[in-house]
């Protein structure tokens, strides 16, 4: 994992997620790139170049408010600033840059209590390729013990998706545990696992149950994960809350970071 993206808001605690992130780059020797997106629109060319400039200038300051609130520990932290939307400036950045890995906290800015997700984070996640890590506000980085992975398809098109669980796995010697979740009208097909996630796993436990998460809830206490995985498709784990941006904490809730690895066409 070379390069990780921190998206950064107007959350009063954006230093907590850039620390845990900090903490995190420094076991992989990992660049930092903390991200602020505006939206600055004109009629006039030189008004709205020199608005745009203000605006950058602006958020350069705020990022670099948030930076001096963290204790480095010799990681290289770069800005990167974006004047549009902002799923078109993580694509952006990714292109030049090769993102391995955004981090988040679950919600962002003024988001009601009741929302796992808010409307940043959920487009983060869902409107992205990108591998994401959730981390709940607050936490502290350390070495994760145990990742629990669930899913409802073992079924992977590129080995090359499980990356960066493959990379936690060897970096802290993980346990793996595969959650295999068998829902309403699972086929034969969804039964067969990909042999790259069965070589880093220790345990494979299959369930029933109407969803994935309802697997995960009935697994989860007993296992005591430090890290959730899951997989980003659109018959996965977010399959019902996928249309809309926000998730509520009724809907979905981790207490722990969860690692949403991305599958395409899928």
């Amino acid at each position: 994992m070379k390069n990780i993206l921190v998206p950064i808001g107007t959350s009063p605690e954006a230093h907590e997620t850039l620390q845990y992130a900090v903490d995190f780059a420094s076991e992989f020797s990992s660049q930092v790139f903390v991200m602020e997106v505006f939206n600055v629109k004109g009629t006039g060319a030189g008004t709205l170049a020199n608005l745009q400039e203000k605006v950058a200038e602006s958020s350069k300051e705020h990022l670099l408010e948030v930076i001096n609130k963290v204790d480095a520990k010799k990681v290289d932290i770069k800005i990167a600033t974006y004047n549009g939307d902002l799923i078109d400036g993580l694509v952006d950045i990714d292109k030049e840059l090769g993102i391995d890995l955004i981090i988040i906290s679950p919600r962002s800015n003024d988001i009601k209590e009741e929302l796992y997700l808010g409307h940043t984070s959920g487009r983060v996640v869902k409107r992205t390729d990108i591998p994401t890590l959730i981390v709940p506000k607050g936490t502290v980085f350390k070495p994760f013990k145990t990742v629990l992975t669930a899913f409802k398809s073992g079924i992977l098109k590129r080995k090359r998706i499980l990356d960066p669980l493959v990379d936690i796995q060897k970096k802290f010697g993980s346990k793996v545990n595969l959650l295999m979740v068998k829902t309403p009208g699972y086929s034969d097909d969804d039964l067969k696992i990909n042999t790259a996630l069965m070589d880093i796993s220790s345990q494979l436990t299959l369930t029933e149950n109407s969803t994935t998460y309802l697997g995960v809830l009935e697994h989860f206490r007993s296992q005591h994960p430090d890290l959730l995985c899951v997989f980003r498709r659109k018959r996965g784990f977010f399959k019902t809350l996928w249309e809309k941006n926000t998730i509520l904490k009724s809907e979905f809730y981790a207490p722990i970071p969860v690692l949403v690895l991305s599958v395409k066409k899928d």
